[in-house]
């Protein structure tokens, strides 16, 4: 799902891809078997990853969200072993999928907790699921229906 939105009313859209993946938890699940099911409920991982590098590069992501200090993509790819050019295909994928931001060439995730960022997608997909309501309403009436 492609999501648009209006950044603060006035200023220019902005494009989101949000994808959700309904999946079941694990029974048995250690943090890192969670963290996984939570990024690939939200379609950030997927079976090309054999490396697990968007992963990883969510985990070092989700560290610097908490310890409130962003981190630039030269940082990402030390701490992660991977290629800058690695890092910055998964960044621009993260970012299209609204889960990071960037500040002054760091990045850090949208919110400061998991549940805040479900919350922040959740409102994306809310708004534009509102604005087509809207839409299919004036197209409607242009149509008679």
């Amino acid at each position: 799902m492609i999501i648009k939105h209006e950044e603060i009313h006035s200023g220019p859209l902005i494009e989101h891809k949000i994808t959700i993946i309904s999946m079941h938890k694990p029974r048995i699940a250690d943090i890192n078997q969670e963290l996984q099911w939570f990024g690939t409920s939200l379609g950030l991982f997927n079976l090309r990853d054999k490396d697990k590098s968007c992963f990883r590069l969510f985990i070092e992501l989700l560290k610097a969200t908490k310890m409130q200090n962003p981190v630039s993509s030269d940082e990402l790819a030390v701490r992660t072993g991977l290629t800058r050019g690695t890092v910055v295909h998964h960044l621009n994928k993260l970012i299209d999928a609204g889960i990071i931001i960037t500040t002054r060439n760091k990045y850090v995730l949208r919110a400061d907790t998991l549940k805040g960022l479900v919350e922040e997608l959740k409102k994306d997909m809310d708004d534009s699921f509102e604005n087509l309501v809207e839409i299919g309403d004036i197209i409607d009436n242009k149509l008679g229906l």
